[in-house]
This record gives C-alpha cells, structure tokens and sequence, in this order.
C-alpha cells in the first residue's frame, strides 16, 4: 500500500464510532520500517485562528484494522 493511499483513507474510533479524520503525518521505525504512530489534525475553529486542537497521536498497537475505505482505531478520548 502506498503513503499516498493511506493518508486518503477516513480514521474511526470503534470505541464511539466517530470519525477522527484523515491521517496527516506518519511515524516510523528507521531501523525496522514499520508505522509506529499515525497523526490525525486536531479540530481548528474559525480558519484556525481560535482554538487549535493538538494533533490526535494514535499508537500502532490501536490500529486494529486498515480496511479498502477506512482504518478502524480503538482509542479513549
């Protein structure tokens, strides 16, 4: 699967059956070349100006399927 194909890809929480959105940046094992963490944007308000959410950091082990449309995520928040 390729980077491109994946950051396309909507992220859902299974705990609440929300959508988090679209990863934005991953992280990887430079030794290993496996993910270790993806990145969703936090919620921005008002073109980002006022109230920027961090980042939603969601660990490798949470992912716990990565289907044609979607990646299903189990993580409390």
């Amino acid at each position: 699967m390729l980077l491109s194909e994946l950051k396309c890809k909507d992220v859902i929480n299974i705990r609440d059956c929300k959508k988090l959105g679209k990863i934005c940046d991953i992280e990887f094992d430079k030794c290993s070349g496996c993910i270790c963490k993806i990145m969703i944007p936090g919620d921005s308000k008002v073109l980002g100006f006022l109230r920027c959410e961090p980042d939603i950091i969601i660990p490798y082990k949470d992912i716990k399927q990565i289907g044609p449309d979607i990646i299903l995520v189990d993580i409390c928040r």
